[in-house]
C-alpha cells in the first residue's frame, strides 16, 4: 500500500521526447523550487554501479537486452522518494511512466501524481537538437536515421499516457519550441499555482 509519508508531497511526472529539453527544465525546477529530480535511468545505473545484490541482478537483465521488471523500477523509485521525503518539497519523476500501466502501478505503490508536465517540442526541433548534440557528444545514437526511429518509438509510447492523464485534467502542456527561459516561464506559471 502507498507509504503515508509521500501522501502530501507534490509529485510531477515529466514527459518529453529525446531532445525536447526536459533535462534542462528539470534542473531549473530543482534549483528554483527545491524539488528532487529522479530519473529511472539514473537510478538503475547507480544501483548497478553500487555492486549491490539488486544491482547485479539488474546488470544481468540489461546485458541480455531485456527490460527491467516494473516492480523493481517502482521499488527503486519508492526507496529514493522515501529517502528524501523529509527534506524535499516535491518530486520530479523524469521519463516515467512510459505506458499507462506503469502510471497505474505507481499510484498503487507510491502515490497519485499532482501534475504531468508535457514538454512538447515538434519533431523537426528534436531532430535538429539531437543532431547538434551528436556533433559534440559522440553518442552513436545521435544520427538522423536512429533519431527518427527513437522519436517514432517515443510518440507511440507516449500518446496513450498523455491521453490517460488528460482525462484527469492534470496534463500541463509546454510549448518547448522557444528558448530555455521562455519554456521555463511556462513551467513557473503552472508550478506557482500548486
Amino acid at each position: 500500500s502507498p507509504p503515508e509519508k509521500l501522501k502530501h508531497h507534490k509529485i510531477i511526472f515529466v514527459v518529453g521526447g529525446p531532445g525536447s529539453g526536459k533535462g534542462t527544465q528539470c534542473e531549473k525546477i530543482v534549483h528554483k523550487y527545491g524539488y528532487t529530480h529522479l530519473s529511472t535511468g539514473d537510478l538503475l545505473r547507480a544501483e548497478v554501479s553500487s555492486g549491490s545484490e539488486r544491482g547485479k541482478k539488474l546488470q544481468a537483465i540489461m546485458e541480455k537486452g531485456e527490460l527491467v521488471p516494473l516492480d523493481t523500477v517502482l521499488d527503486m523509485l519508492r526507496d529514493a522518494m522515501l529517502a528524501k521525503a523529509d527534506t524535499s518539497k516535491g518530486f520530479l519523476i523524469d521519463g516515467y511512466p512510459r505506458e499507462v500501466k506503469q502510471g497505474e502501478e505507481f499510484e498503487k505503490k507510491i502515490a497519485p501524481p499532482t501534475l504531468l508536465l508535457y514538454v512538447d517540442a515538434g519533431k523537426e526541433t528534436m531532430v535538429k537538437r539531437l543532431l547538434k548534440r551528436g556533433e559534440t557528444s559522440g553518442r552513436v545514437d545521435d544520427n538522423e536515421e536512429t533519431i527518427k526511429k527513437r522519436l517514432e518509438t517515443y510518440y507511440k509510447a507516449t500518446e496513450p499516457v498523455i491521453t490517460f492523464y488528460k482525462g484527469r485534467g492534470i496534463v500541463r502542456q509546454l510549448n518547448a519550441e522557444g528558448t530555455v527561459d521562455e519554456v521555463f516561464q511556462q513551467v513557473c506559471s503552472y508550478l506557482d499555482k500548486l
